[in-house]
């Protein structure tokens, strides 16, 4: 949630902001409930006042006086009005806190003009992405595929998108989320295991509500959501507590399986491993003072990137232009693997700096040293990193003429053997 205080004083800025995201907002509305508010605001304090000021004057007059009753049906016509404008103030509190979340983050000023992911910028690349590999074909033709990522029984037991993962295939995901978690306690985050539904005040702390109900999966009798990324459930840890300031950065890691509808999504894109509605990812998320959010977002994207290294997979770090940048950060980098039987570029994580968007939302803060003042601190986080499409890059760069996979080094103590087959 934006600060109200800024669309008050600089609405030129935010309306430039918000156009460099290429979204329609009606800015000038939310100033019209907002100006409505303190309105109305000022109306019940003069009421209350007038309450204040009748009850001074009952106080030093003799009770049972015609002065005392003449100043006892006023107070009554007074309070009566005040509940009146009080009922008016509180809905329209509501309608401007829902305006107020209809409005996305503003991007920082390091994000690129864009309006379609054509218009990101390559920050970096890594590795030999171009290096012949004569064997790779797309994972979902590799022959016995089936065996290890059973799609079919999963579409009986469940529907589309929702695999079993079957002797080695099931193998290599736990030595990846088990890989992917001791590397990033390593690097210093506190790993958590979190809860895998969340309730509506936490998904809207996020982001992920109010406009984004159809991409969750959720629970009829109890409205909980599922989560759709443990960000989710990790961010909220916090909500509405205040940090010691010496306690920054907080870092946290979580395993969890995500699911989401990804409704709408069709076509070559969403065969094999490449998109799927439950998914096994490892999280990372860091709470910071403001002063060092992008210093410790290039920390964060760092850590995800050696991951990435680790297991010997070309790639390379995109910065998103500001028309793909989502509606809750303020500047993003996508990490993507290359596909080598695919021929195209498949993302892994996503690293995201927020700065006080989520934290408002939430009420997230931390205790200023120097003030003694609550205030809002930063929320960032990232993938480290998202299984199913680090499964199908290491399956096509890795795989040759005997139909074996070659396991990366660093992941051979946690599957246990240097190759996976399918036969």
């Amino acid at each position: 949630m934006l600060d109200p205080k800024l669309i008050r004083e600089s609405p030129d800025l935010v309306r430039a902001a918000i156009a460099k995201k290429h979204l329609e907002v009606d800015l000038d509305g939310v100033l019209a409930i907002d100006a409505s508010w303190r309105a109305q605001l000022q109306e019940v304090e003069a009421l209350r006042g007038k309450q204040k000021a009748a009850n001074t004057a009952m106080a030093s007059l003799p009770k049972g006086s015609p002065e005392f009753q003449a100043k006892v049906g006023e107070m009554k016509a007074v309070s009566a009005q005040a509940k009146e404008r009080e009922a008016e103030l509180k809905r329209t509190e509501e309608k401007f806190r829902e305006a107020m979340l209809s409005l996305p983050n503003l991007p920082h000023a390091s994000v690129p003009e864009g309006r379609t992911p054509e218009d990101n910028v390559v920050h970096a690349l890594h590795g030999a992405h171009d290096q012949p590999r004569p064997h790779a074909i797309p994972h979902w033709e590799i022959p016995g595929f089936e065996k290890l990522f059973d799609f079919s029984r999963g579409a009986k037991v469940t529907g589309a998108g929702f695999p079993f993962y079957v002797g080695d295939g099931a193998r290599l995901v736990r030595a990846l989320i088990q890989f992917f978690l001791e590397e990033n306690t390593k690097a210093g985050y506190v790993e958590v295991n979190p809860p895998l539904f969340v309730n509506a005040a936490s998904a809207t702390a996020t982001g992920q509500l109010p406009d984004k109900e159809g991409q969750m999966y959720e629970t009829t009798e109890d409205r909980f959501y599922a989560i759709p990324t443990a960000e989710v459930p990790l961010t909220n840890f916090f909500r509405d507590e205040i940090i010691d300031e010496s306690a920054l950065p907080v870092k946290r890691c979580a395993y969890s399986p995500c699911f989401r509808r990804e409704a709408g999504s069709y076509g070559k894109d969403v065969r094999g491993l490449n998109r799927l509605h439950q998914f096994d990812k490892v999280e990372l998320l860091k709470w910071v003072h403001p002063s060092t959010s992008y210093d410790e977002l290039e920390g964060l994207r760092a850590d995800s990137e050696r991951l990435i290294q680790k297991l010997e997979l070309p790639y390379r770090v995109l910065l998103m232009c500001g028309g793909d940048l989502g509606f809750t950060q303020s500047k993003k980098y996508d990490l993507e693997v290359w596909s080598a039987g695919q021929k195209r570029w498949l993302e892994v994580s996503s690293c995201s700096n927020f700065e006080a968007f989520q934290a408002r939302r939430a009420q997230i803060r931390f205790r200023s040293a120097q003030t003694g003042k609550p205030e809002l601190l930063h929320t960032l986080n990232g993938s480290g990193l998202a299984l199913p499409r680090v499964i199908a890059a290491l399956l096509e760069n890795n795989l040759d003429v005997d139909r074996r996979v070659k396991i990366p080094t660093a992941l051979v103590p946690y599957f246990g053997r240097e190759y996976l087959s399918f036969t």
